[in-house]
C-alpha cells in the first residue's frame, strides 16, 4: 500500500499553494487517493508526478484542458494498462503536438530572457557611469 500525504504535504513538495491544489481537483487535474476518515484529502505519489508535471505545464502556457489531456496521455487511468498496451497512434501524434509546442515555447521564453538580461544588464552599466568616483587621498 502507498503512503499518503495530507495537502499541506504535497504543497510543501510540490511548491504549489494549497489553493492551486484545490483548483487543480476542481480542475479535473488531478484527484486525491483517498480521504481520511475526517475528510481530509489524501494522495499518493502519483498525484504528486500529476502536480508536479501541472506545474511545469503552467509557464509555458498550457490551458487546462491541454493539462488535463496531456496528463491523461501521460498518466493512463489504471497502471497495468499503461504497462500492457503500448499508445496508439493517435496518442503518439497527440504526444508529438504536445513536444512541438513545449519545445517552440521554451525557444520563446528564452528569447524573452535573452531579451530581460540584456535590459538588466544595460541599467547595471548605467548605474555603474552614475556611480559617484572616489577621491584618493595621497
Amino acid at each position: 500500500m502507498s503512503e499518503h500525504m495530507q495537502i499541506g504535504e504535497v504543497a510543501e513538495r510540490t511548491g504549489l499553494s494549497l489553493r492551486t491544489i484545490r483548483y487543480y481537483e476542481e480542475a479535473g487535474l488531478v484527484t486525491p487517493s483517498a480521504r481520511s476518515q475526517g475528510g481530509f484529502r489524501l494522495y499518493t505519489e502519483p498525484d504528486v508526478a500529476r502536480l508536479r508535471l501541472a506545474k511545469r505545464m503552467k509557464p509555458l502556457g498550457f490551458q487546462l484542458d491541454e493539462m488535463r489531456e496531456l496528463l491523461a496521455l501521460l498518466y493512463p487511468a489504471t497502471a497495468g494498462a499503461a504497462k500492457s498496451r503500448k499508445p496508439s497512434k493517435e496518442q503518439r501524434e497527440r504526444l508529438r503536438g504536445f513536444t512541438d509546442t513545449a519545445e517552440r515555447r521554451c525557444a520563446e521564453l528564452s528569447a524573452k530572457l535573452e531579451e530581460a538580461e540584456g535590459f538588466a544588464e544595460m541599467l547595471r552599466e548605467r548605474l555603474a557611469q552614475q556611480a559617484p568616483r572616489s577621491t584618493r587621498v595621497g
